[in-house]
């Protein structure tokens, strides 16, 4: 008998399978199927209009499918929500940045840290509901999470002052606290420079070696094929590739997709 261990397969988050969404005549996704396993980032790429969106909005429990199965952790996500679905254990960022503008970075993520506390969001900053155990375990990781995205030096700093990018990695910091299995993010790299873009793709390397599952929404390739274990294409509703990122890059189908610019 060989000494050699049979690799244990990792768990899958969350599964799509044949998933259909469409409003009014119009399908802004017809079949879609895919996964995301606990500790990979997987990419979500795809030109304007391929169905992005909409799949992550089916994702996140903000819009239900017309039809197919979403599971998150082997249960199906029909009818939850959004609250529940984070609950559960998802969590996402936005496109456009979503804070708390008049709070420190440090009460943003006390703020976040409410659904794993049982405390609202507002006693969270402002005391009260909470005992003096919680509020000093939300302040111990609320200093983890703000030294993680690399926010360490601003936990006292208003979010309203802080700049485009710092206030995208703080939404990290407050979609972190709510210690997610799985954390959705929508275009974390919108308006970032390259020595931003590269700190960012260090951060999520980071997140994906605490086992969590990372799904990436970005325009940006050199982002994804960096970061990115696998990649998904979809375009115009339809799920046209899927793979390591060096083989969808050479796929036919996504070059003509992205018009010759998928390198």
């Amino acid at each position: 008998m060989s000494g050699s261990q049979t690799p244990v397969p990792r768990q899958a988050l969350l599964e799509l399978v044949d998933v259909h969404k469409r409003f009014g005549g119009v399908a802004a996704l017809r079949g879609v199927s895919f996964s995301v396993l606990a500790g990979e980032v997987l990419g979500l790429i795809g030109p304007n209009g391929s169905g992005k969106s909409t799949c992550v909005n089916v994702i996140s429990g903000l819009l239900a499918p017309t039809s197919g199965v979403v599971r998150f952790l082997g249960e199906t996500t029909a009818g939850i929500g959004v609250n529940r679905m984070v609950e559960r254990g998802l969590a996402r960022t936005f496109q456009t940045t979503s804070v708390f503008a008049e709070f420190t970075a440090m009460e943003n993520v006390q703020a976040a840290s409410h659904t794993r506390f049982g405390v609202g969001a507002l006693a969270a900053v402002l005391g009260g509901g909470a005992t003096g155990r919680e509020e000093a375990e939300m302040r111990e990781r609320g200093t983890q999470l703000l030294s993680l995205v690399g926010l360490d030096g601003a936990a006292d700093v208003v979010a309203a002052s802080l700049s485009s990018a710092q206030q995208r990695l703080l939404m990290i910091a407050n979609a972190l606290a709510t210690e997610p299995r799985l954390l959705l993010l929508d275009e974390p790299a919108a308006g970032m420079v390259a020595s931003e873009r590269k700190a960012l793709a260090a951060l999520i390397l980071r997140i994906r070696e605490r086992g969590i599952g990372v799904l990436v929404i970005e325009h940006h390739m050199a982002l994804i094929m960096e970061v990115c274990d696998r990649i998904v294409v979809l375009n115009f509703g339809e799920k046209i590739a899927q793979g390591a990122s060096a083989e969808v890059g050479r796929d036919p189908r996504v070059i003509e997709a992205y018009l010759g610019q998928a390198h």
